[in-house]
């Protein structure tokens, strides 16, 4: 007779197994952490299941059926293979072999993503990374696999994903050092909005950005006279000229070449957080990846 498979499930098949191994409903019960009339219960599930007595009463305990011998190990397998899928593989740095892909600006490809980079390197030299455009992240993007990790200012985070914050970042009037305003003492607001500016517009040809909203809040304005799509090519053009511009402050840290001064005016910061989809979070190596980016 055929018998369906909706008949079981992994509890019996786990009670099956402990009955095998304890030869005793007793102490079958405790290995479970059961009473004996439940796993009797089970028992008598298990033996219209697979249509045999399984097991018969004894002096001492319970003695197995030849048809509840012959299922021992492929049960013991089965059950295994059941533990395995529910237990989360565990993760080696050293030993992964896998492509994290991860969208920036190349501000933040500068300053959060080479600096990963080179601790990636060390402890998990296996994992390659792709970096995209910030216009990457998207939701379809992730949900579609083609994007992993997201770095981004909070107002641009499309709903629906995981965020961690990385830091709060602050402005600097970067420029060359030799420039004729590199020295000691405040830069004045007058001497600021005389000098030459240039900034980075992502989008491409803009001239006004967050410092020319806090000017106009005051009455005033600034000569900008560069307009690029890059925070890299704007660090070449400072080192080459006597155009002065308003930058992230990690960006220039410790640049060589170039000095930063305080901003005659209150400008407003940004944060940065890292995003990423549900369907990584609970990854043991993308957990890995976040917590040494965000290191």
């Amino acid at each position: 007779m055929t018998r369906d498979i909706r008949q079981l499930d992994l509890n019996l098949l786990k009670a099956l197994d402990a009955l095998l191994t304890e030869r005793h409903v007793t102490r079958a019960a405790a290995r479970l952490n059961l009473t004996q009339p439940a796993v009797s219960g089970m028992l008598a599930r298990l033996r219209d299941a697979f249509d045999d007595s399984l097991f018969l009463r004894s002096q001492r305990g319970i003695v197995p059926t030849p048809r509840a011998l012959q299922l021992a190990e492929p049960l013991r397998r089965m059950l295994a293979e059941a533990e395995a899928l529910l237990t989360p593989p565990a993760f080696d740095p050293a030993s992964a072999r896998l492509t994290l892909s991860l969208a920036a600006t190349d501000y933040a490809l500068q300053v959060v993503v080479v600096p990963f980079l080179e601790r990636l390197r060390q402890q998990a030299p296996g994992i390659r990374v792709a970096v995209l455009t910030e216009g990457s992240a998207t939701l379809g993007h992730f949900e579609q696999g083609d994007l992993d990790l997201a770095l981004m200012a909070p107002p641009s985070v499309p709903p629906g994903l995981h965020e961690r914050p990385l830091f709060d970042e602050t402005y600097v009037v970067a420029m060359r050092e030799g420039h004729p305003d590199a020295g000691e003492g405040a830069l004045s607001l007058d001497r600021f909005c005389a000098l030459d500016h240039a900034l980075v517009s992502l989008a491409g040809g803009g001239f006004r950005g967050v410092t020319d909203a806090a000017l106009a809040a005051i009455g005033r304005e600034r000569q900008v006279m560069l307009s690029v799509t890059s925070f890299l090519v704007l660090a070449q053009v400072l080192h080459g000229s006597d155009l002065i511009a308003v930058v992230p402050r990690r960006l220039v840290q410790g640049v060589a070449g170039l000095t930063m001064r305080e901003p005659p005016l209150a400008i407003p910061g940004f944060s940065k957080v890292m995003v990423w989809h549900e369907r990584t979070q609970r990854d043991p190596a993308h957990r890995w990846l976040r917590d040494l980016l965000a290191g």
